[in-house]
């Protein structure tokens, strides 16, 4: 078994089912091994940035990777943009990435580039394969990184003679880890600013817009009278009848330092303090009111929905579900 087989078939056990590539000489091995292991479904795309952006939007609909497959340095340079989206969103993402083989580099082809350092500008993690005994075991690796908690992106550098090299054996999938539980102390801090109201807004990113964390994020709202906010850049967020109604901040500077105008204490649930996309001439860089409490309730790599369930022994006005209490404290944001 070469490499490029072992390695599909490694993606293929740890839950990796599609690939979209653009891919050129130095993959055609990973290419044809596609033709004889079943389970992975190749999708082929005229340019790097489609490939790079159908991964990312399959990772946000499906909550799990899909694989890239781009050619050599200049082919992940063509990609990298949305890969630079998908970073952003916290989308899982399996990036493979073919190289010149190692015999062949010192050369310096015209195709030669410093792939690895250009990888880390987009991902969580990143690996070049030394071998093809190890390019299973790498594989697993990144599917994990992958799957982590908070999602991002794992790109594994292919040598065409890894891929071609026989002798490579699959490797068992990694558990990846699980999402750490919110802190209790942050949970009791957040129930009492929720009681207070409309001046308490929730801005909600990640796992608490879509599913049983919009849900319950809801039915908090709807018992506390908090206000529940989204920034206007995010990954995904559930629309329509039976869900409640999400503000987004404004894009425009104006706007948004408006919409946040009366927000006295602002809890962060998956999501990031807002920031304005570019400062204006006063040098302002954040929506909200100078004099804000911030705090986080629960981090985008943590277990929102266990978040919500904790809610109960925090708060008299908020009675969803029962819990097992935590000791730890909150974590107040930087300046």
């Amino acid at each position: 078994m070469n490499g490029a087989e072992a390695l599909l078939r490694t993606l293929c056990a740890a839950g990796i089912d599609t690939c979209f590539s653009n891919p050129g000489t130095s993959e055609m091995h990973f290419v044809a091994a596609m033709d004889r292991v079943p389970g992975m479904r190749g999708i082929p795309a005229l340019a790097e940035g489609v490939a790079t952006g159908a991964a990312d939007g399959y990772a946000r609909m499906m909550r799990r990777p899909a694989a890239t497959l781009l050619h050599c340095g200049p082919g992940l340079a063509n990609g990298i943009a949305n890969l630079h989206n998908a970073r952003r969103a916290r989308s899982p993402i399996v990036n493979l990435i073919g190289d010149l083989s190692h015999g062949h580099r010192p050369a310096d082809p015209p195709l030669a580039a410093d792939t690895e350092s250009l990888a880390r500008t987009v991902s969580s993690w990143t690996r070049t394969v030394l071998d093809a005994h190890a390019v299973a075991g790498d594989g697993a690796a990144a599917v994990a990184a992958a799957m982590a908690p908070g999602g991002g992106i794992a790109s594994l550098i292919l040598p065409s003679d890894v891929c071609w090299s026989e002798g490579a054996q699959c490797a068992a999938p990694r558990v990846a880890a699980a999402a750490c539980p919110a802190d209790a102390s942050a949970l009791e801090q957040g129930a009492a600013w929720a009681r207070l109201g409309p001046e308490t807004a929730m801005l909600l990113g990640g796992d608490a817009l879509f599913g049983p964390g919009l849900a319950l994020a809801g039915a908090i709202a709807r018992r506390t009278g908090v206000r529940l906010m989204a920034q206007s850049a995010l990954a995904r967020i559930e629309r329509g009848r039976g869900r409640p109604a999400i503000e987004r901040i404004p894009y425009a500077p104006v706007a948004a330092i408006q919409a946040l105008a009366n927000v006295k204490r602002l809890l962060l649930v998956g999501a990031c303090r807002p920031v304005f996309s570019f400062a204006g001439p006063d040098g302002r860089s954040r929506p909200e009111p100078l004099d804000v409490q911030v705090a986080v309730l629960a981090h985008a790599e943590e277990d929102i929905p266990g978040a919500w369930q904790v809610w109960r022994p925090c708060s008299t006005a908020c009675h969803l579900l029962p819990a097992t209490p935590r000791s730890r404290t909150i974590r107040p944001t930087a300046p």
